[in-house]
């Protein structure tokens, strides 16, 4: 088993794994000869929120190289924490504390002490101009590939409507206001290009509006900006979601150039987290928030 790559855009690994690294203590990656698979799906997640990210190789790495009797297909198990934490001294600026620039970074399977790692070879230079090079292990667990086949992604029903966000930037600064109010949030959306997040207590109703938010619709399974005929454009579909658990899906605002929310009523909400633009995306993140009981 052989893996080995040169981390050529380590902003945006940098930036998945921020939006990913708070949701639970392990996660799946998964590398293949074409993508990189990030996979969070634990139910005790914070409102049953699972992840099934897929990122095309070529996005982040080059030199890529990768060799298993798993038809080249490599899977790991590992904190999000400290992968996140190898990552961010590859991305830190020569004029931080730390006074180094980053021209390289490596990433490989290894074994040290009998430990399997995931081994980060970052080279640069001092701010005095010398040559550097530091080394990041993160410790990891080889799946096998019978564990692996045993993930499933969440099966759904179709999505009864599509719905382009506003930047989750500004969804997050909204939520962040609305969840020491109250543990359930309603996604509410409807096909007339209509977006609401709304809080209902004894004590407190917010509702918050956006329009003109776009509909895309699915076109040979590509979501595309054409919209279908309803029967009722301005029915509001509706998924009761943890307040917590979505605010830990707006993380993922770090990364986000367009976001798509799929709503199957009072069942879940689907999002799909694009890296790139949304017609020749690298990859995407997909977000999985199950409906939950209003209290």
């Amino acid at each position: 088993m052989r893996f080995r790559a040169s981390v050529d855009d380590v902003q945006t690994f940098y930036k998945i794994i921020q939006a990913i690294e708070k949701l639970q203590k392990k996660c799946v990656v998964k590398f293949t000869e074409e993508d990189m698979q990030i996979i969070c799906n634990l139910e005790t997640n914070e409102g049953g929120l699972q992840v099934w990210s897929k990122v095309k190789v070529d996005v982040i790495f080059t030199n890529y190289r990768i060799q298993s009797n798993a038809e080249n297909t490599i899977s790991l198990n590992l904190s999000p924490e400290a992968l996140l934490a190898a990552l961010r001294s590859a991305v830190t600026p020569a004029s931080s504390a730390s006074g180094y620039e980053t021209d390289e970074v490596i990433v490989k399977l290894a074994k040290k002490n009998d430990q399997a790692v995931l081994s980060f070879e970052i080279s640069g230079y001092t701010r005095a101009g010398r040559r550097m090079r530091v080394t990041h292990d993160v410790k990891i667990d080889v799946l096998k590939p019978a564990d692996v086949d045993k993930l499933q992604e969440p099966r759904v029903p179709e999505p009864d409507v599509h719905i382009l966000l506003p930047p989750l930037s500004k969804l997050r600064t909204i939520v962040d206001r609305l969840r020491p109010m109250a543990n359930v949030l309603a996604f509410r959306a409807n096909n007339n290009k209509r977006l609401q997040l709304s809080i209902h207590t004894e004590s407190v109703h917010v509702n918050t509006d956006w329009d003109n938010c776009a509909n895309p619709k699915k076109n040979n399974g590509l979501l595309v900006n054409d919209r279908e005929e309803v029967d009722d454009i301005d029915q509001m579909f509706e998924v009761c979601v943890s307040a917590k658990g979505f605010f830990k899906f707006l993380n993922s605002h770090v990364i986000s150039s367009t976001t798509i929310a799929c709503v199957c009523h009072r069942y879940c909400i689907i999002l799909y987290v694009y890296i790139g633009d949304m017609a020749d995306a690298g990859g995407v993140l997909t977000f999985y928030i199950p409906a939950m009981m209003d209290e």
